[in-house]
C-alpha cells in the first residue's frame, strides 16, 4: 500500500499538534498530565513498535545523542528522567504551533522520506526553526509510523 503526498501532510501535521498537546497538558497539569499524553503521541506517530527508531533529537548531545528507544524519546520531549539527566523537555516549552515547510520528499511503495524545516512558535510568539528530515513506514495496519527523525537547529555561518 503505498504513500501518499496527502498522507505525509497529514503525519507532519498530527507530529506538530502532538507537540502543541504536550505543551498544553504540561501547563495544565504538570508533568503528570504531560507524560500520558506523550506516549500517546509516541505510540500514535513513532514505529518503536517495528524496532528502533533512528531519532536524532534536536537538542540532546554526548552519549545521549541518539534515541533509538521510546524511553529515550519519552525522556527527550518531557524530560524528568534520571537516566537522561540533560533532557529539559523539548515538548514542555510551551509550543502553540507548529508549521513544516518542504524541501523535498520522497515516496517509494510503503517508505517515504520528508525533509524540510519545521517552525514552531511557543505561546510568548518566540519562533523556533529546525531542520527536519523524517522518514517513514506503514505498518501492517497501513498506519504511518516515523523510523527516522533527525532534527538540527540551521547552520549559523
Amino acid at each position: 500500500m503505498a504513500i501518499t503526498e496527502s498522507e505525509l501532510s497529514a503525519a507532519r501535521d498530527a507530529w506538530g499538534a502532538g507537540l502543541v498537546a504536550i505543551s498544553k497538558a504540561y501547563e495544565a497539569g504538570g508533568i503528570d498530565e504531560a507524560r500520558p499524553v506523550a506516549e500517546g503521541v509516541l505510540d500514535a506517530a513513532y514505529g518503536y513498535n517495528l524496532g528502533p527508531v533512528l531519532f536524532k533529537p534536536t537538542l540532546a548531545s554526548g552519549d545521549q545523542t541518539f534515541r533509538p528507544t521510546k524511553k529515550g524519546a519519552l525522556s527527550y520531549f518531557v524530560g524528568h528522567d534520571e537516566e537522561y539527566p540533560l533532557d529539559g523537555g523539548f515538548a514542555l516549552l510551551g509550543w502553540r504551533n507548529v508549521e513544516m515547510v518542504t524541501a523535498a520528499s520522497f515516496i517509494e511503495g510503503d517508505v517515504a522520506m520528508w525533509q524540510g524545516m519545521g517552525i514552531m512558535t511557543d505561546k510568548d510568539g518566540k519562533v523556533t526553526k529546525a531542520n527536519k528530515s523524517f522518514g517513514y513506514k506503514k505498518d501492517a495496519n497501513g498506519v504511518l509510523r516515523i523510523v527516522l527523525h533527525h532534527s538540527s537547529l540551521p547552520y549559523q555561518p
